[in-house]
């Protein structure tokens, strides 16, 4: 038995040094020693001081109790029925007295241990010069040491109470303490030894009421909806009993400690009992008394004072101090030529939907079934032909499972298999004719606008865990780097770049092998010399793991920067104990309809925060995964603090290249956080607020089954008192309350645009702009404009229209415009066939400006729909839906009769060519069902124009369609096999 455990103990030994040595490795690899060095010396000290501060306690308890028992037992029914007991731990009370004291240790140590930053963040503490208005301290007290004096405090009070446990059942096992029989029923020593540890404690516990005031600024209650910081109550009641029981625990802990002089428990035993009753009646009856008899009768007025330091110190901790609400007396009526002052932002609307179009970049830029695309794609701009413009981007990203399971075997799946290649980019504004998107960037090798850059991506959110790449010059390549024309069908490439771990030592091999639990590293001839293991490659568990103090955001996006493909990153520094600010759940605020249908965009862990800074950027090098993180914020008392801690590893933020600062943009989940807070927070009067009845809420998305939250989108957009269009990031926001009206009542952005090629850094990023509607202005809101759109007979005919031949109607992302005075909703209409290997085209383009409804092929037609043929803004998105214009509008009696006609007997045609292909399946004619189909695709395309002409002509549009289709009828829009 002893050999079996020492051999366990060894390769658990071998299994934890060969971690730890691999996870070394790591740090050295990206250049992140320090953080990891600093990290485990911070978690050793605490686990040691921890682990011999309660452990010795203990063990000085039990020790202390075993060598002053009576040397006799005292003689009772109660110490007989203890003796055998005593018998039974005898033998084992040395080997007790050792292993109890170390198992507690242990556990205290890893506790505490966990404690790292709390620690580390008070040794380098950085004032923030903001002084909290109840106490007068600096904010840098609350957020960094009040923290490390509770972590003491515990730590201290765990050790007492573990000691006096171990001493109260040695002095009763061995009869210094007896329960039963007599007025002496403690020996002296036992006296001694239990009054100075229950001395102890209650100074201790003296010293957490004194602790505990300070808390209050922190605390949380349900005033106005959920409200954090002091009340009136914790001020005028909680805050002298507190005070009060401090004293009282002090006084009594020295009463107490003085016992062991006295030969009775009485006194001691009457001060407890005091103190108990006190801190039952002074620190919760009374308190609760003042809330019930002073404060409720008059809640509002009582708490106005409180409520202001909310209000301040939340504005404060989430950077909403200087936002800037404007009253926007929204027009609804329309007239021609109102876009014209907004021919800046009009023609930049983006009508790609990132979230709908994933599919579309499968489709027609995956090239092979091993690369993929994300769920959900990214916005950023590039200055193409010396003009800005928004574009969708992604990043083609080796996939593994898209291999046959023939395909899957080790040496594929981690020497083969190894990297995605290039970027993929499309226009926000444009598509082609037949409603696919207009690439600037694309293919393999990659061509397009984006200019020359190493299209190779070892570092990705889909890489594999692990790979082995590199080799000698003289071997020949054996990674797959993208498909070609050649023989062998394919173009190999040998990893030439620093990233990764050097593995060509034995030692260094076993170690991965026995981390990895995989044999094959060490015995595999794709394992050389050469080989570097790459591993930890998503670019935000490189973050988090260089930065451990970062909360890093849940959207990591590629671009292409200074010939290298970079993810970019934002990190942000958080806390939960500014004082009087409203914590707030991160997960919660930062969910919404894209989090809830994707992997590629992630809500953040739902941690309690009440303060926020974006106070760093970071980049992830897609080829060879170097890390770089930058001091966005330097002004952030926090980052300084980390920057102290470890020092050297943020960079000054004038490292960031002209080209990087053109690609930083202002973060989501920030701005997912601050509209949160500012739903409630926009209110400035403490009545008002305490009433509650002016909150927003973010409205439900309308696209999406369910009630989750509208995400934020990227837009260029012209706001009321800027001068020029900028890139932004922009919310809505509706009444808050069961069973509210979804009317508009604010639309939000903030300026994303973080700098130029210049590498300046904007003046006006981050300003956050709110246009307020007035109350007795109707705009409807997101849902209502969609449930407009869906109701509209002529949109509703078309989209019918659409839908024929078993294709599926889908909308895209709601998008809402301050332009022409009031608001414009855009909204993107898609057509996705049947099959696995359909994808959307977009087709139509739906908008709303006050009650009327535009429904065109391109943004242009729906906005001279709605604004009386005269937008007076171009919106230049290229091509038209469904392959073909609209023609000319007839006038008059004799235009609505001509397109009436048109209509009439394009869609006899159209069901014509059902019939034709019906017949044509019957004889499994795929010849003839091909011809029907284009038949049938030229037919609706015929109705839909002449139902647009009678429309515009003002004539009646309830013309019968065809009957229903065969389910087998392929669309326009699909690329499936036809059956």
């Amino acid at each position: 038995m002893p050999t079996i455990i020492v051999v366990v103990g060894l390769v658990l030994l071998v299994v934890f040094a060969s971690r730890v040595w691999v996870n070394v490795l790591w740090f050295q690899s990206v250049g992140y020693t320090k953080v990891f060095s600093t990290t485990l010396s911070a978690r050793v000290l605490l686990f040691v001081v921890a682990a011999v501060l309660v452990g010795g306690a203990v063990a000085l308890s039990l020790s202390l109790a075993y060598r002053t028992r009576p040397v006799y037992a005292p003689v009772s029914p109660e110490q007989a029925s203890l003796d055998r007991y005593r018998e039974q731990v005898e033998p084992l009370r040395k080997l007790a007295t050792i292993v109890l004291p170390v198992a507690v240790g242990l556990i205290a140590g890893a506790a505490t241990a966990g404690r790292w930053q709390t620690y580390l963040l008070w040794l380098h503490r950085t004032p923030f010069h903001v002084k909290d208005p109840q106490f007068g301290l600096d904010v840098g007290f609350f957020v960094f040491t009040l923290p490390f004096l509770r972590l003491v405090l515990g730590v201290l009070t765990a050790a007492v109470v573990l000691s006096f446990i171990a001493a109260f059942v040695v002095h009763y096992l061995y009869g210094g303490l007896r329960l039963q029989g007599g007025d002496q029923r403690t020996t002296t020593a036992a006296r001694v030894h239990l009054s100075v540890l229950v001395g102890i404690f209650l100074l201790l516990r003296g010293a957490g009421y004194w602790l505990d005031r300070y808390s209050l600024t922190t605390a949380e209650h349900s005033l106005a909806r959920d409200f954090t910081g002091m009340t009136y109550t914790d001020v005028n009641a909680v805050l002298p009993a507190k005070l009060f029981l401090a004293i009282a625990s002090i006084v009594v802990g020295l009463v107490v400690i003085a016992a062991i002089w006295l030969d009775s428990w009485r006194l001691p035993g009457l001060g407890v009992a005091l103190l108990v009753v006190c801190a039952i009646v002074v620190g919760g009856i009374y308190p609760a008394a003042v809330q019930r008899f002073q404060v409720k009768p008059s809640e509002s007025s009582r708490e106005r004072t409180y409520i202001e330091r909310n209000i301040a110190a939340t504005r404060a901790a989430y950077g909403l101090d200087d936002v800037d609400v404007q009253e926007y007396n929204a027009k609804t009526s329309v007239t021609s030529g109102q876009l014209r002052n907004d021919a800046e932002t009009v023609p930049g609307i983006r009508l790609l939907d990132p979230a709908l179009v994933s599919d579309a970049f499968r489709q027609l830029e995956q090239v092979r079934q091993y690369y993929a695309f994300p769920d959900s794609l990214d916005v950023d701009r590039y200055v193409i032909n010396g003009k800005s413009q928004d574009t969708v981007v992604a990043v083609r990203e080796v996939e593994l499972d898209g291999l046959a399971t023939a395909q899957r075997n080790w040496v594929n799946d981690h020497t083969t298999y190894t990297h995605g290649f290039g970027v993929v980019s499309a226009f926000g504004n444009k598509r082609e004719t037949d409603g696919k998107p207009v690439f600037s960037e694309g293919d393999i090798p990659p061509t397009g606008e984006l200019g020359e850059y190493e299209p190779r991506i070892y570092f990705g959110e889909q890489s594999p865990d692990y790979s082995i790449v590199g080799a000698p010059k003289s071997s020949a390549p054996v990674e797959l780097d993208y498909p070609d024309t050649s023989a062998s069908g394919q173009k190999n490439n040998t990893y030439t770049g620093k990233g990764g771990v050097s593995i060509g030592s034995f030692p260094r091999q076993m170690a991965f092998a026995i981390a990895n639990q995989e044999y094959n590293i060490l015995v595999s001839d794709r394992v050389n010399s050469d080989s570097r293991i790459l591993f930890d490659r998503k670019p935000r568990d490189r973050v988090e793991k260089v930065a451990p103090w970062l909360t890093v955001d849940g959207d990591p996006y590629p671009a292409v920067v200074d010939g290298r493909v970079q993810w970019i990153l934002d990190g942000y520094t958080t806390t939960d104990k500014y004082p009087n600010a409203q914590k707030s759940q991160l997960g919660d605020a930062t969910a919404d309809s894209l989090t809830a249908q994707t992997t590629s965009v992630q809500a953040l862990a739902n941690n309690k925060i009440n303060y926020l800074r974006n106070s760093v950027k970071a980049t992830v090098d897609a080829y060879d995964g170097t890390v770089r993180l930058y001091a966005w914020d330097p002004t952030d008392p926090v980052l300084k603090t980390w920057m102290k801690i470890y020092p050297g590893t943020v960079r000054p933020v004038s490292q960031i290249s002209g080209q990087l600062m053109s690609h930083l943009r202002y973060p989501e989940d920030m701005f997912k956080v601050q509209r949160s807070i500012l739903a409630k927070y926009h209110v400035s009067d403490p009545s008002a607020f305490y009433g509650g009845s002016d909150f927003w809420s973010v409205p439900d998305d309308p696209t999406h089954a369910g009630a989750v939250d509208q995400p934020p989108y990227y837009l260029t957009l012209q706001m009321p008192d800027q001068k020029g269009a900028t890139f932004s990031l922009t919310s809505t926001f509706i009444p808050s309350g069961a069973g509210t009206r979804n009317v508009l009542t604010a639309f939000a952005a903030v300026d994303a645009n973080a700098g130029d090629v210049a590498g300046q850094k904007r003046a006006g990023y981050g300003k956050l702009r709110v246009l307020q509607l007035p109350k007795d202005t109707v705009v409807s809101g997101p849902g209502q404009v969609q449930n407009n759109f869906n109701a509209n007979p002529t949109v509703s005919q078309q989209l019918n229209l659409l839908r024929q031949g078993s294709t599926k109607v889908e909308s895209g992302n709601l998008l809402t415009l301050p332009v022409g005075g009031g608001l414009l909703y855009v909204q993107p209409v898609y057509v996705r066939g049947t099959g696995t290997t359909s994808y959307p085209l977009l087709q139509k383009v739906l908008v709303s400006f006050g009650d009327k409804i535009g429904f065109g092929d391109t943004l242009d037609e729906a906005l001279d729909q709605v604004f009386g043929g005269n937008s007076g803004a171009t919106a230049g998105d290229a091509g038209a839906g469904g392959g073909g214009t609209s023609g000319g509008t007839g006038t008059g009696t004799g235009g609505t009769t001509n397109a009436s006609t048109d209509l009439a007997k394009a869609l006899a045609d159209a069901q014509a060519a059902i019939k034709d292909g019906q017949a044509a399946l019957a004889k499994n004619d795929f010849a003839a069902y091909g011809v029907a189909q284009k038949a049938l695709e030229e037919a609706l395309q015929r109705a839909v124009d002449a139902d647009k002409r009678v429309a515009a002509s003002g004539g009646a549009t309830a013309t019968p369609k065809p009957s229903a289709t065969p389910s087998a009828t392929s669309s326009p829009s699909s690329t499936a096999s036809t059956p």
